[in-house]
């Protein structure tokens, strides 16, 4: 698809595109790179490191700790080419508290976020509902699906983590094309809605 990209902006007459930045935020091993790969249409650039000993009992991925080997170190990055010679970047955070120094720069000049969470896991969340909040950055939580399953009701998932009424909250699955999409289309509209406002 990388090339229907470029085909675009030939067709355009050579126009640089029109680009719009989107932060995937979340804890740690939410899937927050697996969300952007299921959405890139080039292969997307992961500054995956190994885990080693080092990281036990610093970086808990509760359950999926046993099948968890790698982890973010700074940001992934993703890009959706649409019609009309339109360019989403997805830029993806790290998910540990100790990187949290990163994010300001990572957030710089997006339009909003999505917010993956696990709810095996709510309390690493929080740090990213409160980071959008009092920024007054655009934000949707997806309640990431493991397996399929959907665990909890949204509005359990809404009251948890004290998200205000106006903040979408819909189900994910980060391995999922279109339930990705979804979440994006879902936080385009309440971008817009806010810039209007």
């Amino acid at each position: 698809m990388a090339s229907a990209a470029s085909d675009t902006v030939v067709e355009t007459g050579g126009e640089a595109p029109t680009t719009v930045k989107i932060v995937i935020a979340g804890g740690f091993a939410v899937g927050k790179t697996t969300f952007i790969g299921s959405l890139s249409d080039i292969e997307p650039l992961s500054t995956e490191a190994a885990m080693t000993e080092h990281s036990v009992g610093v970086d808990d991925a509760g359950g999926v700790s046993d099948r968890k080997t790698t982890t973010t170190v700074a940001m992934d990055f993703g890009r959706i080419a649409l019609p009309g010679n339109l360019w989403l970047y997805l830029f993806g955070t790290p998910g540990q508290d100790r990187f949290l120094f990163m994010w300001d720069d990572l957030v710089r000049g997006a339009i909003g976020a999505v917010v993956l969470v696990d709810t095996e896991r709510l309390e690493q969340c929080f740090s990213a509902v409160d980071y959008f909040e009092q920024r007054g950055i655009p934000f949707v939580v997806a309640v990431n699906c493991f397996d399929g399953v959907a665990r909890h009701e949204l509005e359990d998932v809404r009251e948890a983590l004290a998200v205000p009424d106006h903040v979408p909250v819909l189900y994910t699955d980060a391995r999922a094309r279109p339930a990705t999409k979804q979440a994006l289309v879902t936080l385009v509209q309440l971008a817009v809605q806010q810039l209007a406002a």
